[in-house]
């Protein structure tokens, strides 16, 4: 079947194939710029983003961002090569010179065919890199030359369709989580950010909250080193709410992983950076990032909420909460900290231990902070089981589209297959 499909060169497929370009960056406003940053996983992310001041550095028409273009990271060690389709934007975006963009010719290809093709050439696209270590990039020549199996346009259609309903869920539980994710950001900031049931007391309004709630917070403020906090809560230092479990953690080399390849996770101070055949812990836990990639372009720590069997290498703190705060207050606790002024180091930056557990925080009372942990579990619970499916499907959705775009797997077969799964 794969065997009669036609191989085509990229460019003959794209309406628009090029680099972005150095952009003029502004701290608000202007347009929306991506980055390497924003491509990771097979997906487009916005948090990276920044923004650029047309006024002082025009747009070319083109290089504004439509659905279905394609990106692709075009310069570094380990980044060059990760694609990502644009499926929705919210407002005008770009990209700067370290993407190349790939729109596609929907008289030539299915757009979102192309997209899912190019996805599967990651691997082959990063060998297209041309440079000295540390400066590799991908020239658009290069990047246009990539052969791309082009079945017949049903042919086309129907693959699109089956990965991108297995995409659609994906992205739908995603979407699920974020927003769980906010309710319970909007419910801490609420409570222990806002302080506004204690507002509401001490302007002699009703708190909303069923009374043996409201009665755990006062009705008046007093001064502390963070500033007006509510009257009888603390300034702790981070330290004496946690509990650190790095003593237990194992670097493993890649030669080494590379060895003891398995199902279990292997993460670093950012994100899952293999998977090996053990694991050291077993549980719910937060990962906050040591070394390297430490903070945000927020300032705000890098964190991982993760659970089940996994391993951590040694740039990552392990740790759980205690004294009646539960691993998920704490995430959304350190989301909102500030830990710039405790990172050391110009050229590989760190968040220490003592560095770490110096960090303030307010604190409330036990017994709220018991209820509050109550109150987000069944969140937290959801988004673990979304998540959870969510890998399945993208397991399922990565297996399929090498075979997929190959021809090696009908498409008929494929689709009595997800439609067990979605």
């Amino acid at each position: 079947m794969g065997s009669e499909w036609l191989y085509i060169p990229l460019y003959e497929l794209c309406s628009y194939l090029n680099r972005g370009s150095a952009p003029a960056y502004a701290e608000e406003n202007g347009v929306l710029v991506l980055n390497q940053k924003c491509v990771r996983d097979q997906q487009v992310s916005f948090s990276e983003a920044r923004r650029t001041d047309t006024t002082k550095k025009p747009i070319v028409r083109e290089r504004f961002l439509k659905p279905f273009d394609i990106l692709v990271n075009s310069t570094g060690i380990g980044t060059l090569g990760r694609v990502a389709q644009v499926r929705n934007l919210s407002e005008e975006t770009t990209i700067d010179s370290h993407l190349t963009l790939v729109r596609p010719d929907p008289e030539a290809i299915h757009p979102f065919y192309l997209g899912m093709a190019v996805r599967c050439f990651e691997s082959k696209i990063e060998a297209l890199g041309e440079g000295s270590t540390g400066q590799t990039e991908l020239s658009r020549s290069r990047l246009g030359s990539l052969l791309i199996p082009v079945p017949s346009y049903e042919e086309q259609r129907a693959i699109a369709h089956i990965l991108g309903t297995l995409d659609d869920k994906i992205e739908l539980n995603r979407r699920m989580n974020q927003a769980l994710e906010e309710m319970a950001r909007a419910l801490f900031k609420s409570w222990f950010v806002d302080f506004d049931p204690v507002r509401a007391k001490a302007e002699g309004r009703e708190t909303g909250l069923p009374e043996e709630i409201a009665a755990l917070f006062p009705d008046e403020f007093e001064d502390s080193e963070l500033g007006e906090i509510p009257k009888g809560w603390s300034v702790k230092q981070l330290g004496n709410i946690i509990e650190i479990s790095d003593s237990k953690r194992i670097p493993l080399s890649s030669r080494e992983r590379a060895k003891r390849q398995g199902p279990y996770r292997y993460y670093g101070a950012a994100g899952i950076v293999d998977y090996v055949d053990d694991f050291l812990f077993d549980g719910v836990y937060l990962l906050v990032g040591e070394d390297g990639t430490v903070v945000t372009s927020a300032g705000n720590p890098v964190l991982q909420y993760v659970w089940g069997k996994f391993w951590v290498n040694n740039h990552a703190h392990v740790i759980r909460a205690k004294g009646g705060v539960t691993v998920e207050h704490l995430f959304l606790l350190l989301q909102r900290i500030n830990a710039t002024p405790f990172i050391t180091g110009a050229v590989q930056p760190k968040l220490s231990q003592k560095n770490m557990n110096a960090i303030p925080v307010i604190q409330g009372p036990p017994e709220l902070n018991q209820i509050f942990g109550r109150l987000i579990d069944p969140f937290f619970a959801k988004v673990r089981a979304l998540n959870d499916e969510k890998d399945v499907l993208v397991s399922i959705r990565d297996a399929l589209l090498p075979k997929l775009i190959s021809g090696e797997i009908e498409v008929t077969k494929a689709e009595c297959f997800t439609t067990r799964h979605v």
